[in-house]
């Protein structure tokens, strides 16, 4: 009866009080959570309960595994302790990586979420910044778990010693083979802390239009219009030049030509122009205007100048504006359109008598 009774006491012991604990401390971060709802970072840490239960159980199993005096749990004493140990390191590294993207996150949230702050394109850098500080936390912690799992291994310090013994040709090599891997990381930080581009900018990469949707250490993913995604290396806006229009505020100017008949009433269409504006709502008021900036012999070019508060409303300002125009000179006046002039050839005298003659003198 006590070999029954002894493992159901230690292992049904270490779950109720590992829920018990975390029930307490998940009831204490919902107090905070009510008291200072302004800081989001006693809700977040609620997602660490999943870790918490892990690393309590894997904790408290072993200290007390060796209380059942089980005979396969004592003939695999030191296995079975290994195993506990590996998955102690492992749950305990999952949850400081949940505690630490929560406190990364609340910080943020707070920055977005302040009144001094309001200009977006700080809070765009603040976050491809902050996403970068969570993937190198991840990376550090990761690395710390696996070294400290190697350690537990007998033998791991004679590794270690020859590992080292080798470490400078192992370096010359690792860094031949890894020269473009490490050339996107340090890019992924001069961009990241360089304020070259953030989450959020539309940038213009290889005649490709659209907005950077992801920034790792590596990669950069940048979503088209038509949602593509077009996946970049980080070391490609290090070393070649691209356009950011939202480098310095997502104000933009935009411009809509018309090819046009000599004839086209430009001063009504400068009115036309100005009463489509007013009407459209993506606007932002700022500037407009409508010249003649290039004649040919059959037409003349209309530029039309807009205006918008970024590249989306700018490209509906200027579809807006072409097509408005466009159908007011056809409903209007139809004479402004362009036009190709044609004329009847007209033969020079003589034509078909020497046309004659050739042939006659071709058949003799």
């Amino acid at each position: 009866m006590e070999n029954v009774l002894r493992p159901m006491i230690v292992l049904v012991g270490s779950v109720g009080l590992t829920l018990l604990l975390v029930w307490l401390a998940d009831l204490l971060l919902r107090r905070a959570d009510a008291r200072h709802s302004e800081t989001p970072l006693w809700g977040l840490l609620r997602r660490c309960r999943a870790p918490l239960q892990v690393v309590l159980l894997t904790a408290l199993l072993r200290g007390t595994y060796g209380e059942t005096h089980i005979p396969v749990v004592e003939r695999n004493e030191r296995l079975i302790g290994h195993v506990l140990t590996l998955v102690l390191i492992a749950a305990s590294s999952w949850l400081v990586m949940r505690i630490a993207d929560a406190v990364v996150e609340s910080s943020y949230s707070r920055y977005a979420a302040s009144t001094s702050t309001r200009d977006p394109a700080r809070v765009r850098r603040v976050r491809t910044q902050v996403a970068l500080v969570q993937r190198i936390v991840t990376a550090v912690i990761c690395v710390v778990a696996v070294a400290s799992m190697l350690l537990t291994f007998p033998g791991m310090d004679k590794l270690g010693a020859s590992l080292l013994a080798s470490a400078g040709v192992l370096g010359i090599v690792a860094g031949v083979a890894a020269q473009s891997t490490l050339g996107n990381l340090f890019a992924g930080f001069q961009i990241a802390f360089g304020d070259m581009v953030r989450i959020g900018d539309t940038v213009v990469v290889d005649g490709e239009w659209g907005t950077v949707e992801e920034v790792t250490l590596t990669f950069l993913a940048v979503r088209t219009w038509d949602e593509r995604r077009i996946t970049m290396p980080v070391s490609y806006f290090t070393s070649k030049p691209f356009e950011n229009w939202s480098r310095g505020g997502a104000q933009m100017t935009g411009t809509v030509f018309l090819h046009l008949d000599h004839s086209a009433p430009v001063a009504a269409m400068r009115e036309k122009l100005r009463e489509i504006l007013l009407e459209c709502g993506e606007w932002d008021g700022r500037e407009w205007s409508l010249v003649v900036t290039d004649t040919t012999p059959n037409s003349m070019v209309v530029r039309a100048v807009v205006t918008a508060k970024d590249a989306d409303d700018l490209w509906t300002v200027r579809c807006a504006v072409r097509e408005q125009l466009i159908g007011w000179l056809c409903e209007r006046h139809p004479h402004a359109l362009p036009r190709i002039t044609t004329a009847m050839a007209v033969e020079a005298p003589g034509t078909h008598a020497e046309e004659g003659v050739s042939r006659r003198g071709g058949q003799g």
